[in-house]
């Protein structure tokens, strides 16, 4: 059996499912655009240039799901998946995939799992490694729990993963990583086959130079 990890964002996803579901509270009135837009564009642009300072971002990203209830939230998603995340979901990426869907999968991303949790399912993706988020009572504090799937952390995290289940890297035929980021650096370097998918500039200079394999699955935006 292969294991085959996905990042979401810019991967899977034909865009940032974290910075679209800011814009989708912006645009719908619930947090202000004023306080809110420049501070979203700002931390997307460091996480694409590899300087995201994820504690920071988290306070900033999570805040808003303290400020209302859990139903009211759920409700929300659903318009969210509808209007943000469909459209960033290619025929491309679903046959992706189903190429794998005899072997070990999951989502790897560190975006929140209140935001991906209904992303990996409407992909048919059941494992999910994402940034957990704290609970009382069922409703959200605004903080994260355990380490961020970000950076080493993945690495961490995956690995956690696969312990629980009694498995380990070294028992697969295969290992493989799909992302599109500089900052996945770590998980793709540790992966017997990691693909650059779409890559950032940075990523696409480090994938030519070592002779990884290299997927255009999203249309190149103008």
């Amino acid at each position: 059996m292969k294991l085959v990890l996905f990042d979401l964002d810019n991967t899977l996803l034909d865009g940032d499912s974290d910075y679209e579901w800011a814009q989708f509270l912006i645009e719908k009135g619930v947090i202000s655009r004023q306080k809110y837009e420049r501070r979203n564009k700002e931390f997307l642009e460091a996480y694409e240039a590899g300087s995201l300072d994820i504690n920071q971002f988290l306070d900033f990203q999570l805040k808003p799901l303290s400020e209302h209830s859990r139903n009211q939230l759920n409700d929300w998603h659903d318009e969210f998946m509808q209007v943000k995340i469909d459209p960033m979901i290619s025929n491309a990426a679903r046959q992706l995939v189903l190429q794998f869907k005899d072997e070990l999968i999951a989502i790897v991303t560190a975006t929140n799992s209140f935001i991906t949790g209904p992303i990996a399912r409407e992909f048919g993706i059941e494992h999910l490694i994402a940034t957990d988020l704290e609970e009382q009572g069922g409703e959200f504090t605004g903080r994260s729990v355990g380490e961020p799937s970000f950076k080493n952390g993945k690495v961490t995290r995956v690995n956690a993963w696969l312990n629980d289940m009694g498995l380990s890297f070294d028992e697969f035929e295969e290992t493989l990583f799909f992302s599109d980021s500089i900052n996945d650096l770590p998980l793709l370097e540790i992966v017997q086959k990691p693909v650059a998918v779409n890559p950032d500039p940075k990523l696409l200079s480090y994938a030519m130079k070592n002779n990884w394999d290299i997927l255009h699955l999203h249309p190149r935006k103008k």
